[in-house]
Order: C-alpha cells, then structure tokens, then sequence
C-alpha cells in the first residue's frame, strides 16, 4: 500500500522545519546563553502552541489509555530535548547542513534497528540490501557534506 502523497508532503515539511530549528534555536542561544537554556524557551513555545492548538481542535486525551502505557512510550519529550539541545549546540560548530546530516544518519541507523526487530511496537521491517544501501548513501553524504 502506497502512503498518500499529502503524507509525505507534511513530513517533507515536517524535515524542513527541523532544519530550521537548529540555526534558529542556535541564534536564540546568543541571547539565553547556553543551549539548555535555548532548548527550554524552544520547548516553552511549542507548549503554549500546542495547548492552544489542544484547545482549539478540543483535543482531549484518554486517561485511561494513558495510565495503561508502557514507561517508554512517556520518553519522547526526552528524545526531543536530546535533538534540540544537540541542534542548538551543533550548528555554530558544523554548520546546519553537516548538524542536520549527521543527525539523520542517527535516525535512520536506529530506525533500520527498530524497524528490523519491530522495537517499540512497530511493525516489524528487516533488513534488506537496498535498505541498508539506502542508509550507508546517507552516511556517504555526511561524510560529503561535512568535507565540501
């Protein structure tokens, strides 16, 4: 089954949006002075954005399936401190093209772990050839990007 196109058009944007967050994020950095700090008013702004949004589209939670997740599924916000914090802190040392790049090659090196042994209650994808060519083209443009 082929994913409709509007999907990958929101995550193209979706990319292209975490690609602005670091140099914005590092900028921000210049006036709160460390990129923890930058990180917490990123994060402070995207609370109150999503709250609004929450209110707007009356978007309630379920409590009860709630208290019935498994501890790692509350991780995420943590993982988005991790991106943000790095992103901040990377693209004044590298630049945003090699901070982006090799932050994706991450990604997609636990993506092939997590798809391959269906971690985290995804559905499981093995590994293949192509898949794999896929990710070590990606870690070429790393190594690309950051000698140009």
């Amino acid at each position: 089954m082929q994913a409709p196109i509007l999907v990958f058009l929101t995550l193209l944007l979706a990319g292209a949006a975490t690609a602005l967050q670091g140099p914005t994020n590092a900028r921000l950095v210049t006036a709160v002075g460390s990129p923890l700090n930058a990180a917490f008013v990123s994060f402070a702004v995207g609370t109150v954005a999503l709250g609004l949004l929450a209110m707007i589209l009356q978007a309630r939670p379920d409590v009860g399936a709630m208290k019935a997740l498994p501890w790692w599924a509350w991780m995420g916000g943590l993982y988005g401190c991790a991106f943000v914090v790095s992103a901040a802190w990377g693209v004044p040392r590298l630049g945003v093209a090699t901070t982006i790049t090799v932050m994706i090659a991450g990604q997609l090196l636990l993506s092939l772990a997590l798809d391959h042994f269906g971690a985290l209650g995804v559905e499981k994808q093995p590994l293949s050839l192509g898949r794999i060519a896929g990710v070590a083209l990606v870690i070429g443009g790393v190594v690309l990007v950051r000698r140009s």
